[in-house]
């Protein structure tokens, strides 16, 4: 059996010999990690991820992935999340950064999705609704950002985090050259008046951001699905709660979906209010990740063909939160 010389010296660290596998298999989906599943004789199933080169291009962001995964899913502490099996946060260690994680039961929500039977959805819904509220329940052990530090220690408000890491995604755009509907120079400012309203977030909560279908497990036969997994924990950040809801409703609007907001309140115990600060907090939280998916598209060096599709469909998203900032600080005087 073929293994790639990275993952078989992460293997060897951990004491596991080409005698112990039974199976070693590539996983394709991700955009940034090498992943592979790793099936050892005695019946564990393993996901080994293990990070590009710290040389590699990338966004300010994404420096310290590794660590910001391996602190979603020991302080979430619930089955639905992979169990940290071993994990190695030095780059200077001899195998380099890797993590090695439990595998979790199920296909993807986003493969799923043409399957579902009548109402199955909306219970899926409501229940990850539930899960993801009981998550929200955790707070960090201190300050707000991302915990792998790529911009800096942990900052004692979340005006503070979330503003470095604005700044750092426009920075990152105009270092790659990024094509944006509106210029950067006219983005900072409007998010920078707008930026008071973070001040209502006192509480560091355990934020995923990044729970689009593709990160979401669903297992079991049609009719008949339960959550199976939380994956992909690495985008996470201590901050905002309300954060979480706009990759749960990717290019959407979290306020019409009336099963996941029940079973929200179920998890977090408090119904989820959408009023003035809320919605303008959402607008920010929209322009910050389809920053992202506008500017990463550089680094990654992605086909024309995706890039196109990515500026058509994320492009006047972007357009549509900046106005909604604009409306919503026209409207607080």
């Amino acid at each position: 059996m073929h293994i790639e010389g990275a993952v078989r010296a992460v293997l060897d660290a951990v004491g596991v010999g080409a005698d112990d596998i039974s199976a070693c298999v590539p996983l394709t989906g991700g955009t940034y990690n090498d992943v592979t599943r790793v099936t050892l004789d005695d019946g564990r199933d393993w996901v080994v991820k293990i990070p590009p080169p710290s040389t590699a291009e990338g966004m300010s962001h994404e420096r310290g992935l590794l660590f910001n995964e391996v602190t979603y899913y020991t302080a979430a502490g619930i089955p639905a999340v992979p169990a940290v099996v071993h994990s190695e946060l030095d780059p200077l260690a001899a195998t380099g950064p890797y993590l090695i994680m439990s595998v979790r039961p199920g296909q993807s929500w986003y493969e799923a999705a043409g399957t579902m039977a009548d109402g199955e959805e909306a219970r899926l819904r409501r229940e990850l609704g539930q899960l993801v509220g009981e998550l929200h329940r955790i707070a960090g052990p201190g300050g707000f950002g991302y915990p792998g530090e790529p911009m800096g220690p942990p900052a004692p408000t979340w005006r503070a985090a979330f503003t470095t890491m604005t700044d750092a995604v426009l920075a990152d755009a105009d270092t790659y050259g990024a094509r944006l509907p509106r210029p950067a120079d006219r983005i900072r400012p409007l998010l920078a008046a707008a930026a008071p309203v973070l001040d209502d977030v006192t509480r560091p909560a355990l934020v995923h951001f990044d729970l689009w279908q593709g990160n979401l497990l669903v297992d079991g036969e049609p009719g008949a699905r339960t959550i199976g997994g939380i994956i992909d924990g690495e985008r996470m950040f201590w901050g905002d709660p309300v954060a979480e809801f706009v990759s749960l409703a990717l290019l959407g609007n979290l306020e019409e979906d009336k099963d996941f907001l029940a079973g929200y309140e179920e998890g977090s115990g408090r119904p989820m209010v959408f009023d003035a600060s809320v919605r303008l907090r959402l607008a920010l939280y929209r322009c910050y990740l389809y920053l992202i998916m506008l500017v990463e598209t550089v680094p990654r060096r992605v086909p024309q063909e995706q890039l196109d599709r990515v500026w058509t469909e994320v492009g006047p998203h972007l357009v549509s939160a900046l106005d909604d900032v604009e409306a919503a600080l026209r409207s607080r005087g």
